[in-house]
């Protein structure tokens, strides 16, 4: 390539900078995350999830249909979300620092809207409880009040789970009597219940407010309520379409499911570790309970909607639905997030702007009627807008605050370790104003995962920060994944981009279960050589888009108009 063509491309592959749309008016928030929530949903072209409320709130919203994490475990990726930071910047990959403390002062999310006069709430799962928000949940600093947390949470661990023996386990398959449990009562049901009575509190009130609602569910235990089984008849569920272990996935790369194996009921299967196969019939259970999970928490967020509109809230507020990350359902022989392939890191994001994703109600009018799947089982719904292009979570501070009003905050300079408010993300507030029109290639999600070894061992899903040793960077646009397993010092936060572990390059149009992994076909020294004149100081990111753009020069790619 000559040298102008070669400065082309790396100017090209720097972070796009995107005109956004005109100042909109001030709006309420009301921010709610599910969690381990992959994209099964009906608004997401799953056709066995029954997800009413949810796809009557994405009939009313843009929906971005290919949202990434960037990490596929709670804490680093919520942190990631609401600080816009990634966890490179935040140094969280496990659950055991305070980023405040460990890493940068960096400024919230919901700090962000509490600084410019709003009232902030936190009802359940926001952050990441425990040493990962300060034990606090990041009050004061995101919050107005106490962050709550349902009473029942506390069981969530215990064995609660009633057993084909009669006595309580502490089981992955929970379904349960609601009744029967303590208090009468289950985590989501006392946070939709909390996070109702907050709305009223607000309604009167001429302070503009920001409630983020963090739903449990469908995070395992699958303690849920046994009514939506009967959803997803067992006769009626399928396996994963690609249920075994990639002959080529390296074996850096595989998550061996440990917090999956340590419930009773899994470990009474006797399945070897790490690569050995759960039963097809506790598979089917497995997704039967992931799915009737989803429905219930899908329960939650109709109620949640129907509160806004009988307390006159819709037209003046915005709604944000998103998860954490994904979760696996027996795809590539894995269980739960702890990877980078798409089900684990691919997530929903739906957003709802009143005037703007949808016209404002009429009087007398209700915009999110809630609907009882249990009784009302026929609802049909079509996406109000779509966004196909790669996103990523990072994208959801400066968006969210565009989009409410709020100035959004700049973007990040390459090294922000000390800038308390700024964002690795992009303002996706352009996409509100105009349609899109075709799949830019340039446009990638970044993630990543850490290991403490090059194979499986038990504490592979979850390293401490002290034994990780490789970390797993991987790029998705919309032709392919490409991910290198490079060595990592975690006492000095460094990568080694000359220490590679293993690879993977999934071509998408032909392999979009990304189960056919053709790094080893690649010409890897053509590559390095090319590498070589780089400055040392080009990031990791631009480096990896270069090598992609390299190694898939050739190959056939799938750029195609929406």
């Amino acid at each position: 390539m000559k040298p102008a063509g070669f400065a082309w491309v790396f100017l090209s592959l720097l972070c796009l900078r995107t005109p956004v749309a005109v100042r909109t008016e001030t709006r309420n928030v009301l921010f709610v995350v599910a969690d381990d929530l992959r994209t099964s949903l009906g608004c997401y072209g799953d056709t066995v999830a029954k997800s009413p409320n949810i796809d009557q709130l994405a009939s009313k919203s843009q929906v971005f249909l290919n949202a990434y994490s960037q990490q596929a475990v709670c804490a680093p990726s919520r942190t990631s979300m609401l600080t816009s930071r990634r966890p490179d910047t935040t140094r969280l990959y496990d659950f055991k620092s305070y980023w405040r403390q460990h890493s940068g002062n960096y400024t919230t999310l919901p700090q962000h809207f509490k600084s410019k006069g709003y009232y902030t709430m936190s009802v359940g799962k926001v952050f990441h409880p425990g040493i990962a928000s300060n034990y606090t949940d990041d009050y004061p600093y995101s919050w107005s009040i106490p962050a709550y947390h349902p009473a029942s949470f506390r069981f969530e661990k215990k064995k609660m789970c009633k057993g084909e023996d009669g006595q309580l386990h502490a089981n992955l398959l929970c379904a349960v009597n609601v009744t029967e449990q303590p208090g009468g009562t289950l985590p989501d049901l006392e946070s939709t219940d909390e996070a109702v009575r907050l709305l009223k509190s607000r309604a009167s009130d001429g302070a503009p407010f920001f409630l983020a609602v963090g739903f449990h569910k469908p995070h395992i235990p699958f303690r849920i309520p046994q009514e939506y089984l009967s959803l997803y008849p067992l006769a009626e569920m399928t396996l994963a379409p690609d249920p075994d272990v990639p002959k080529l996935l390296p074996p850096v790369a595989y998550n061996p499911w440990t917090d999956v194996r340590e419930r009773e009921d899994v470990q009474k299967l006797n399945v070897s570790f790490p690569y050995g196969s759960i039963p097809k019939d506790f598979q089917l259970q497995i997704r039967q309970h992931y799915y009737a999970a989803v429905s219930y928490m899908d329960a939650q967020v109709g109620r949640l909607l129907s509160a806004l509109d009988a307390l006159g809230l819709t037209d003046s507020t915005m709604v944000v639905f998103a998860s954490d990350h994904g979760w696996s359902l027996g795809e590539h022989g894995e269980w739960a997030k702890y990877s980078n392939f798409d089900v684990a890191t691919r997530v929903p994001l739906i957003m709802f702007v009143p005037g703007v994703t949808a016209a404002h109600s009429q009087p007398g009018e209700s915009t999110f009627p809630f609907i009882d799947v249990l009784s009302q089982p026929e609802y049909s719904f079509t996406n109000a807008r779509v966004v196909q292009n790669m996103v990523e979570l990072v994208d959801v501070f400066p968006t969210v605050s565009y989009m409410a009003g709020l100035p959004a905050p700049e973007h990040c300079p390459d090294v922000s370790l000390q800038v308390e408010l700024c964002t690795e993300g992009r303002n996706l507030a352009h996409t509100f104003q105009h349609k899109e029109r075709w799949i830019n290639a340039e446009l990638i999600a970044f993630s990543q995962y850490p290991r403490p070894a090059d194979s499986p061992q038990n504490n592979s899903d979850l390293p401490d920060l002290k034994d990780i040793k490789v970390m797993g960077y991987s790029l998705r646009n919309g032709d392919y994944r490409y991910t290198l397993w490079l060595g990592f010092n975690p006492r000095s936060f460094q990568v080694n981009v000359s220490d590679v572990h293993g690879g993977e390059l999934y071509m998408l149009a032909d392999d979009p279960g990304q189960d056919n992994n053709i790094y080893s076909d690649l010409d890897h020294s053509m590559v390095k050589k090319k590498m070589a004149g780089l400055p040392y100081d080009v990031s990791l990111w631009t480096r990896m888009k270069l090598q992609l753009y390299y190694y898939t020069a050739r190959l056939k790619t799938n750029t195609w108009k929406v």
